[in-house]
């Protein structure tokens, strides 16, 4: 019978940003308390884990609440590394810049990213000027579509790039606030 499992909602101490969901039987949650790092309980191996065991992107915590029902943890945490298995800071970022963190950590043969990666920074930021000026193009012609498609096409290379130059979106992301203020 699997154990009894409450949601335990991974938080950036600094900045407040959601990094990761994932499950606490009671051991995780002892070992977390105990240990002053993560643990949690591994639906699809049946099984505790240690974050970061593997990779050495463990979450010091600084503190654990629970919720009103006790059904559910908030851990306020420290994260040495992303936390998200793709490699992005949160497993909240959109879902292509999930997508292009994943294709860079893993590198599929085929994947347009990985050539565009392999590659290097120069022939990414070549794609970005390229797609920008194509979207400037499609404005002043006046063809929403053309617009939407190119947008579409200077986003998606913006990522490669900001990939290929070790730059995470939460630091875009971060910026623009610091920016909005």
């Amino acid at each position: 019978m699997p154990p009894e499992l409450k949601a335990a909602i991974v938080q950036d101490a600094d900045d407040g940003r959601v990094l990761m969901l994932a499950w606490m039987d009671a051991e995780a949650e002892r070992l977390t308390r105990e240990t002053g790092e993560a643990w949690f309980w591994s639906r699809s191996r049946q099984e505790l884990w240690h974050k970061g065991e593997t990779s050495g992107n463990t979450l010091a915590v600084e503190e654990i609440r629970d919720d009103c029902d006790g059904d559910a943890l908030l851990l306020r945490v420290r994260a040495a590394g992303p936390a998200c298995h793709t490699g992005s800071r949160s497993c909240f970022a959109p879902a292509l810049w999930r997508t292009i963190s994943e294709r860079k950590a893993e590198r599929p043969e085929g994947s347009y990213v990985t050539s565009l990666l392999d590659a290097g920074v120069a022939r990414a930021a070549q794609k970005v000027g390229e797609e920008a000026v194509e979207v400037g193009i499609a404005a002043v012609s006046g063809d929403r579509d053309d617009v939407v498609s190119e947008a579409a096409d200077l986003v998606f290379h913006l990522y490669v790039l900001l990939a290929a130059a070790d730059v995470d979106l939460s630091e875009v992301e971060d910026e623009l606030a610091r920016r909005a203020k």
